[in-house]
């Protein structure tokens, strides 16, 4: 572990698992609030699914990230055909691990709570 980590480490009042909690809520956050609004039609959609994919990636602790988007997509025929990414559109998985201490979280549009629901979907160590 680096002196760097060693720091951050040391302002964490909770252990790896509970951590690894808070940084799978970060991430999904993350992608919700960074990426809404972002505007994609049929050709670059699935580019905007890699791209999301690959910034969270990049955060700590990500030991995998995988987004898709559920939605009709324009084919761009005219200067107004194209969509805006929303919350209910976005199903996404995050894999992240601290220590030994591993937590997948997931985001996806809950049709019984009609809201894009984020939760945690396996611990393990």
């Amino acid at each position: 572990m680096s002196e760097r980590e060693k720091d951050a480490s040391s302002r964490f009042a909770c252990d790896d698992m509970q951590r690894a909690c808070f940084e799978a809520g970060i991430k999904l956050a993350t992608i919700y609030h960074q990426f809404t609004g972002t505007p994609f039609c049929a050709a670059n959609r699935e580019g905007l699914e890699r791209t999301i994919s690959e910034c969270i990636r990049t955060q700590p602790y990500v030991v995998d990230a995988r987004v898709s988007i559920n939605a009709v997509c324009g084919d761009k025929s005219d200067q107004y055909s194209y969509n805006s990414l929303t919350g209910d559109m976005i199903d996404a998985v995050v894999v992240i691990k601290v220590g030994d201490a591993e937590v997948t979280a997931e985001m996806r549009y809950d049709p019984e709570l009609d809201y894009p629901l984020m939760f945690v979907s396996k611990v393990g160590i």
